[in-house]
């Protein structure tokens, strides 16, 4: 039996030993490291050697090797509570306390080509505008048209009652042709020599004065027919059949509609930049998805000393008569060639008083002590770095980044009220959502 024993030791010793050269080799794929192995085959080696010490000798080292084991459990256990124990209570810990990370989108920063551009709000004029008003008083007596017509110019409009003109009209046409008579009468007595030349003068004088009135009165009539003075579309009508109107009482308003104006002030330093002749875009909030195109027409002559700015004017064809005076304009002026830009989506920038910022993804330390990291989110050693920026002009949803960033870099641009600097994130991948054709106002 003892012998049988031996044997048993002696080949498990050789067996666990061989299976530790195969997994250090690589040969088998053991669930236990191959110093495990070494160290099993060397405690069935030790028990065989043992085996074979005689009785006198085995029993010290019995006793040697149970109290070393005893011994080495004794300070495996206090190795364990003392060092290794508090550093996994303190990784726990910190495990437990470690901010998570938080889901962002981000986009890297592009450059593009854009023009020089200067905006501005305006308003929209009519190339001509009058308020049509009577300059002789009295009662309607016709109405030629209805509000909102289409006029052509000197097509009448109102006739204001004339039958006192008219009367007046008629004694002066008779008096001057009585004017008429005496002169020739007195013409030819003075042919005759029978009258001085006096009374011819006298008589001539008082045909001259006879046809004034008569043209006086001629001019009070045409007066109280009002006609229009341009082509344009007419207002709202303020006066009914009937109703007396005074002497500058606003009847109803002209328009001449095409082509129009808008009127936009411009601080002074876009001098330099404005000329006559460059192209203007406009919007107007009444016709949304629309742009028209212009150009500036005339640029003021004068700042003003309460505003610095000067007021420039654009022309805009208007076919359909469609802008209307009074109109509020969104107008862009292309000011030069194109440059290329360093842009960002809106949502990018955290506003705040003491500057613009925005939060750039990089690779935790660690990360970049590996040779990088996964974009895939995760645990992948990703976090955001707080950057200050200085903003430039902004078109549609985008905006220019003048400094304090490069291109490529990536930047969150939704998610940035839960971070801090240096706060882990992991990246979004989800398509972001089109932008709406309008911006939504309040």
């Amino acid at each position: 039996m003892r012998r049988y024993i031996n044997w048993l030791l002696l080949l498990l010793a050789v067996a666990l030993a061989a299976l530790g050269a195969a997994a250090q080799l690589g040969l088998v794929h053991a669930p236990f490291p191959a110093l495990a192995f070494g160290a099993a085959a060397a405690i069935f080696a030790a028990l065989l050697i043992i085996r074979g010490l005689p009785l006198k000798v085995r029993r010290p080292v019995v006793f040697v090797v149970a109290l070393a084991l005893l011994a080495a459990l004794t300070g495996g256990l206090a190795y364990f509570q003392f060092v290794i124990k508090p550093v996994m209570v303190k990784g726990f810990i910190t495990a437990a306390f470690a901010p998570k990370p938080t889901t962002v989108t981000a986009e890297a920063a592009r450059v593009e080509q854009w023009r020089p551009e200067l905006t501005a709000i305006g308003t929209l004029r009519a190339i001509q505008g009058v308020a049509i008003a009577p300059q002789a008083a009295g009662d309607v007596t016709a109405i030629h048209f209805e509000s909102g017509d289409d006029v052509e110019a000197g097509a009448l409009l109102i006739n204001i009652d004339d039958s006192v003109e008219q009367a007046d009209l008629a004694n002066g046409l008779a008096q001057l042709k009585n004017a008429d008579s005496t002169l020739a009468r007195q013409r030819t007595l003075v042919a005759q020599g029978n009258t001085p030349q006096s009374t011819v003068d006298t008589a001539i004088a008082t045909r001259d004065s006879a046809a004034a009135t008569v043209e006086r009165t001629r001019a009070v009539i045409a007066q109280k027919a009002i006609k229009a003075p341009f082509a344009g579309r007419l207002g709202l009508r303020n006066v009914d059949l009937g109703q007396y109107v005074a002497v500058g009482t606003s009847l109803v308003t002209l328009q001449r509609l095409d082509p129009i104006y808008a009127d936009f002030p411009v601080p002074e330093e876009a001098l330099n930049s404005m000329a006559t002749g460059q192209a203007v875009r406009m919007t107007v909030d009444a016709i949304p998805g629309r742009s028209f195109a212009g150009k500036i027409e005339a640029i003021d002559a004068r700042v003003s000393a309460e505003s610095r700015n000067v007021t420039a004017r654009a022309v805009f064809a208007n076919p359909d008569r469609k802008l209307l005076p009074g109109m509020f304009a969104n107008l862009t002026v292309t000011t030069g060639e194109p440059a290329a830009v360093l842009t960002l989506p809106r949502t990018a920038i955290v506003y705040s008083l003491y500057g613009d910022d925005v939060f750039v993804v990089t690779p935790a330390p660690h990360a970049r002590e590996q040779g990088g990291t996964s974009d895939s989110g995760g645990s992948s050693g990703l976090i955001v770095e707080r950057r200050l920026v200085r903003v430039g002009p902004a078109r549609g949803e985008r905006i220019a980044i003048e400094e304090g960033l490069r291109a490529g870099e990536r930047v969150v641009t939704a998610g940035q009220i839960k971070l801090q600097a240096y706060s882990p994130v992991t990246l979004d991948e989800t398509p972001a959502l089109p932008a709406p054709a309008e911006t939504p106002r309040p």
